[in-house]
């Protein structure tokens, strides 16, 4: 395998596992990943201002035969509860959920930490799996099973990118 940077790892494990509808919410760790989606006329990429909106945007594009994922960061995870459990798990629809993981070992603003701890409890509590990769290479391999667990479950699946990651 051709050594990737941690931006080019998520963005290859995307391509690789078909993702071609794509939402969004800024997170400053995933600035060149939204950017070479941007920039991938093959991917469309819609912007959104809440996560709870980017859910329901990712169920009607699965309607409509798109293979759906939502980059944000993980204190959006709170926000979106209620759509991930009553729309996505309800209808078993996959959706892969990248999550730049705030609140972990390194993390300079404190008010991030309370959420960095608890989203592993919240997944693991919403019966989600998710991975936390370590290295460019984890992340391209469990971004593409990822893909594949949520559309064999019927629910989401994350890929939650701590600090060091980065």
């Amino acid at each position: 395998m051709v050594k990737m940077d941690s931006s080019e790892a998520i963005y290859n494990g995307l391509k690789d596992a078909g993702i071609d509808f794509i939402v969004s919410v800024p997170c400053v760790n995933l600035t060149r990943i939204l950017n070479m989606i941007d920039e991938d006329e093959d991917i469309i990429h819609i912007p959104v201002t809440r996560e709870e909106e980017g859910i329901g945007l990712c169920a009607g594009a699965f309607l409509g035969g798109k293979k759906t994922a939502i980059l944000m960061q993980n204190s959006g995870l709170g926000n979106s509860i209620n759509a991930l459990k009553s729309l996505t798990e309800l209808y078993e629809m996959p959706l892969l959920m990248i999550m730049s993981h705030r609140g972990t070992e390194g993390e300079n603003i404190c008010g991030q930490v309370p959420m960095g701890i608890s989203t592993p409890r919240i997944l693991s509590a919403m019966d989600y799996q998710f991975f936390k990769p370590g290295t460019p290479e984890g992340a391209y391999e469990d971004i593409k099973n990822s893909w594949e667990i949520s559309q064999e479950s019927g629910k989401p699946v994350s890929v939650l990118l701590e600090i060091k990651y980065w």
